[in-house]
């Protein structure tokens, strides 16, 4: 088992993105490709970067993927609002996402915090 497997952030980050699988297959058929695609793309790149942060020795590169992976979060965040806004997603669609990206960025931000350089 990778150490990255054994975060709870990454599990957390890991169901969001198959929910977000799960929302984007309902999307019109003309927005799959682009908005489904892409948001889809941003989600992935959460769990990417968590577990690519695991595999770095110092605490400054790790912080950096997190810091990534957070981003992430808040592209996923913006092309949901997106979706919800035309209609591709029902508003409880939207607060259930919304609200699952919230635990996962509030757990990103407590283990950015814990890979602060510690100070000599």
């Amino acid at each position: 088992m990778y150490s990255f497997e054994k975060l709870d952030v990454w599990q957390k980050a890991r169901s969001f993105v198959n929910e977000i699988y799960k929302t984007t297959k309902k999307y019109p058929e003309k927005e799959k490709f682009v908005l489904g695609a892409h948001t889809c793309k941003s989600a992935i790149s959460i769990l990417s970067n968590i577990a690519e942060g695991t595999s770095r020795t110092g605490s400054s590169d790790a912080k950096r993927f997190i810091e990534i992976a957070l981003g992430s979060v808040y592209e996923t965040v913006a092309q949901l609002y997106i979706a919800v806004d035309n209609g591709y997603i029902t508003q409880k669609e939207f607060e259930k996402l919304y609200e699952s990206s919230g635990h996962v960025s509030r757990m990103l931000s407590g283990l950015s915090r814990f890979h602060k350089t510690p100070k000599p």
